[in-house]
């Protein structure tokens, strides 16, 4: 089990790298990096501080804050009052903005369609499942929730 669960993290890895090389690609297509692109999807619902935006995104806060302003400085963001907070302002995507991602999105889908010839729905439901239960099993365990603190060997 120990050695399977080693071999589907170092899968997890690769499919990473090659996932996020392609969404570059997709990025790039419209002038714009994954980074941006991923900036432009989490405020897209609604307007967030840089600090809200990277705990979603799952990296630092200064990674995020120079994203977002190149993002401003291309006018696709806008910083715009916080009403809660008025020395962490709310980002929040333009016209201009919402017809990038809108581009870069249906670019992704396009790109989704071609990656999946060939693979039945339901082995993708299936790999997908089994990912979640693996992420839920790793926040399980780093919550304390496991027997073991540590990674107790190899970490893909």
């Amino acid at each position: 089990m120990a050695d399977e669960m080693a071999l589907l993290v170092a899968d997890v890895y690769e499919a990473a790298g090659v996932l996020r090389r392609s969404g570059e690609g997709v990025a790039a297509a419209e002038g714009q990096t994954q980074a941006r692109w991923q900036l432009l999807s989490v405020v897209s619902e609604r307007a967030l501080t840089v600090a809200q935006a990277a705990r979603r995104l799952g990296i630092s806060r200064q990674g995020v804050q120079r994203v977002a302003n190149d993002l401003v400085g291309e006018r696709l963001a806008a910083f715009e009052a916080n009403p809660d907070h008025r020395g962490s302002p709310l980002l929040g995507l333009t016209s201009a903005g919402r017809r990038t991602l809108r581009r870069i999105t249906e670019r992704a889908a396009e790109a989704h369609r071609a990656w999946g010839e060939g693979v039945a729905e339901d082995e993708i439901a299936s790999a997908r499942a089994v990912l979640r239960r693996v992420i839920e099993q790793v926040r399980h365990h780093e919550d304390g929730g496991g027997a073991r603190g540590g990674a107790g060997g190899r970490s893909g």
